[in-house]
């Protein structure tokens, strides 16, 4: 069965184009001209991937965004942002609405294409561990790949699919710096020149979920000019850590609480 991408993008020529390129590709492609029409239209046929435009009537991508996340049958579909903005503020909006990728207009086709791949092989594989029913542990964190969650000091986390696989591609290098090149070929797929933006975003977001304090992270570290460690308690540092995490959380959960920005 051919992948089902839904492309939602008002300027015809562009839409047109993207389309006829992927089918001549071997894809089924859905198209819609608008943010209502592309949310009905991921609505009924759940797509394996979506192409967003930035720039759409009646309901802009950023929203259209935030919505998808929001829904159940939504939730887990891969969301490629296309957009004629490409500075930074407008990668990490497009980051912080729930987009897993990011590709800047004008584009080259194959480009695209081989960022469509990267989001596909990631949605459709579990991590190899899953073979073998295994769950990837070390002190207070433990990864539960069948679904794609953490347990953090004995309490589920819930995760996107790319934020697990940023932990879990930090884990495996615990207490090693890991090299932001790593990170973007091992999580995402591909190469890309420089796109350190990628990664700062979702790694604000992990710390958001796991740090007490996001903006003075105790186990996320940056190691400036060299990439990101992950350092886990164990031993006689886990008790007190255990009630600084719970208490961090129990006020964020609280009503009027929010997740502290990193």
């Amino acid at each position: 069965m051919k992948p089902c991408i839904l492309l939602i993008e008002d300027d015809s020529d562009m839409r047109e184009l993207v389309a006829g390129h992927l089918e001549h590709s071997g894809f089924d492609v859905q198209r819609a001209e608008d943010g209502v029409k592309g949310q009905a239209l991921a609505m009924q046929t759940i797509p394996d991937l979506i192409l967003l435009d930035l720039m759409l009537p009646k309901v802009d991508g950023l929203t259209l965004c935030q919505r998808l996340r929001r829904d159940e049958r939504t939730a887990r579909i891969p969301i490629l942002m296309l957009t004629a903005l490409g500075s930074t503020k407008d990668k990490v909006s497009g980051f912080n609405s729930g987009a897993d990728d990011y590709l800047a207009k004008p584009f080259d086709l194959e480009e695209l294409q081989v960022r469509i791949k990267a989001l596909l092989r990631r949605s459709e594989r579990a991590p190899l561990s899953t073979k073998h029913n295994e769950i990837l542990s070390y002190g207070p964190l433990t990864l539960v790949p069948e679904r794609f969650e953490a347990f953090w000091f004995d309490e589920p986390v819930r995760l996107t699919h790319l934020e697990f696989e940023l932990l879990h591609c930090l884990l495996q290098r615990h207490g090693q710096t890991v090299a932001p090149s790593l990170i973007l070929k091992e999580v995402w797929g591909y190469e890309p020149d420089d796109d350190i933006e990628t990664i700062r975003v979702h790694v604000r977001h992990l710390r958001t979920k796991l740090e007490p304090d996001p903006r003075k992270p105790r186990f996320i570290k940056t190691v400036y000019g060299a990439g990101y460690c992950l350092e886990l308690p164990i031993g006689a540092q886990l008790e007190e850590l255990a009630t600084m995490v719970r208490e961090a959380r129990r006020q964020r959960q609280a009503p009027g609480g929010s997740p502290q920005a990193a």
